[in-house]
């Protein structure tokens, strides 16, 4: 890569590989700036900062000669000009230490590092309003760091005394001077008005502290942080496979799409090859999901703008749907169904029968719901025009999935990237125009019929063979082999027991997952359990343009674009 010759030549880069083949280049603090500057500026730019988190590094034992320091700084960075990721990590050393700020060259940065001095107690030395963002402002420590403890059986029992409870009710109020909000004008007061944190315009626990002159929106503040469960944490202590389930409840609208990204990187981190067999019946139940997690949004949507009825319409096809989901995985909303290596069994006899059926159902409904919803005159005026992001804004902001589609930009991560096999598969791409709610919608909407035509080619291609690899890491073996031999037995006990021991190394995966781009970091130190598990998902980007895309609009308009957004907070909050 030419890039990467002209960087170390630069600024005395250091190289390092990985299992995901991510370009991964070490550079110090003091050059940091001054590199990340030429990446966003360079011929065919690295426009999206994708994500950026943080490794505590002391304690790790396999770091294979990576530069000293007791934390790590890491910037995934995203050129879709040149189709390519590039990873920039900067060592930093101290027990408390600093790193200057990146907002100035990508806006999305400001929750990332907030996030980076939330969980690590890094600072950030430039951040307009660095405060905490998913723990409460009252909380002591940093969660992310190692000494932090992982489980309540290691904390005292929680206390709410009177004294306390007062103090964190007067931390929740909102002072907008700490934001750089004007209370007034020489003419004029402004209002302040708490949309949330229990609305349920905001689908999930979150709270909107809006800046109003009379009902037009001056500015918007969100916080979020109300739905943090702690799922980095939790990956950082479960094994590589009992941690499974707890991926299902990020976005709990999306079932196995969750599990996918993080088998997927923990399968490159092993070197585990997953028969055909296994892929499409993956790729087949991931689709499903889709449909489940846009049915949801689409009635919920209609609801949000005053129509009820589709509401019980569409979630009753998703009864349906989840009556294939229940009979091929034994559960419905969470199946943690995929595996290590493949997924947990083989498809039930007459799968093909509620699969086809399905299939033939579905486009007669949405159908019915075009001209339910999509057609009606009044969703159309209280969506087209408004909250419009361009294709710059949108990619500046790390915005990916549907919504990125609907600025005109043809990019999903099945075509570009193909993983599972979706390059065995006929399907197109909706795009939008306009990149407004509406636009946002009409792309929803047309994927779900290009997800019916994914299954349905998995219903008529379904090949032969095994649903898991025999690799020795798969968790856990097939169970005929258990009975065959001593060894496989023995085997099956370790890793059901203690989880496999998976090599040291550290691999990316992110999927085409129902509302963006999801995606799973995962470190290995040569252990059954992860050192560094991160979570890089599409809605706590998507949740930063709200302020952008609702200045200068009403109340109305602001519940039409949280809507169109397709949001849920556990994606968010983690």
């Amino acid at each position: 890569m030419d890039l990467l010759h002209d960087l170390q030549r630069e600024f005395s880069v250091t190289l390092q590989t990985t299992r995901d083949a991510i370009p991964t280049i070490w550079v110090s603090k003091d050059d940091a700036p001054r590199l990340l500057r030429h990446l966003r500026q360079v011929a065919q730019p690295f426009r999206t900062l994708y994500d950026l988190t943080a490794i505590d590094e002391r304690v790790r034992a396999n770091r294979d000669g990576q530069p000293d320091g007791d934390f790590t700084v890491v910037y995934h960075l995203i050129s879709y000009e040149r189709n390519a990721d590039l990873r920039v990590k900067v060592p930093l050393k101290g027990e408390y230490p600093e790193i200057c700020t990146v907002t100035d060259l990508w806006p999305a940065a400001n929750w990332y590092e907030r996030e980076l001095w939330d969980m690590f107690g890094i600072t950030v030395a430039g951040h307009p309003h660095l405060t905490r963002i998913l723990m409460p402002a009252y909380w002591q420590g940093y969660p992310l760091r190692k000494e932090h403890p992982a489980r309540a059986t290691e904390m005292g029992p929680f206390q709410m005394p009177e004294q306390r409870a007062i103090a964190e009710q007067e931390l929740l109020q909102f002072k907008p001077e700490e934001w750089g909000l004007a209370r007034n004008t020489e003419d004029e007061d402004f209002m302040f008005l708490n949309l949330g944190p229990q609305h349920p315009g905001t689908h999930g626990v979150f709270r909107l502290v809006l800046q109003l002159d009379g009902e037009e929106i001056v500015d918007v503040v969100p916080d979020i942080g109300y739905h943090h469960r702690g799922a980095e944490k939790m990956g950082e202590r479960q094994s590589w496979h009992t941690y499974i389930p707890y991926t299902d409840r990020v976005d709990y609208l999306s079932g196995v799409l969750n599990n996918l990204p993080y088998v997927l990187a923990v399968e490159q981190l092993a070197g585990i090859h997953v028969p055909e067999r296994a892929q499409v019946i993956r790729v087949m139940m991931a689709e499903l999901f889709r449909i489940s997690s846009h049915l949801v949004w689409y009635g919920t949507f209609a609801q949000d703008l005053g129509a009820l009825s589709p509401v019980f319409y569409m979630f009753n096809d998703r009864e349906k749907l989840f009556d294939i989901v229940q009979a091929v995985t034994g559960a419905r909303m969470h199946p943690s169904w995929f595996r290590i290596g493949g997924v947990a069994q083989d498809l039930p006899t007459g799968w093909e029968t509620l699969v086809s059926d399905f299939v033939n159902y579905m486009p007669r409904r949405l159908d019915e719901y075009d001209t339910l919803v999509m057609q009606n005159r009044i969703f159309k005026a209280r969506t087209k025009g408004i909250g419009a992001l361009t294709l710059d804004q949108a990619i500046e902001w790390g915005v990916t999935g549907p919504n990125l589609r609907a600025c005109g930009f043809e990019w999903d991560w099945r075509k570009k990237r193909p993983y599972s096999g979706y390059d065995q598969f006929d399907f197109e791409v909706p795009v939008g125009a306009t990149g407004d709610c509406y636009d946002r919608a009409v792309v929803h909407v047309e994927e779900i019929r290009q997800s019916l035509r994914i299954i349905e080619q998995c219903l008529n291609n379904m090949p032969a063979g095994p649903y898991k690899s025999d690799h020795p890491l798969t968790t856990p073996p097939i169970k005929t082999y258990t009975m065959r031999d001593i060894e496989t037995l023995i085997t099956h006990f370790l890793n059901v027991s203690w989880g496999p021991v998976i090599p040291p190394g550290e691999a990316s995966f992110g999927v085409e997952s129902a509302k963006g781009n999801n995606s799973y970091y995962l470190i290995s130190d040569g252990n059954t359990i992860s050192y560094r598990t991160r979570i890089r998902t599409p809605s706590f980007a998507h949740l930063q343009t709200i302020p952008m895309l609702s200045r200068g609009l009403m109340i109305a308009d602001l519940i039409a674009i949280l809507g169109s957004l397709d949001f849920v907070m556990s994606d968010v909050d983690r």
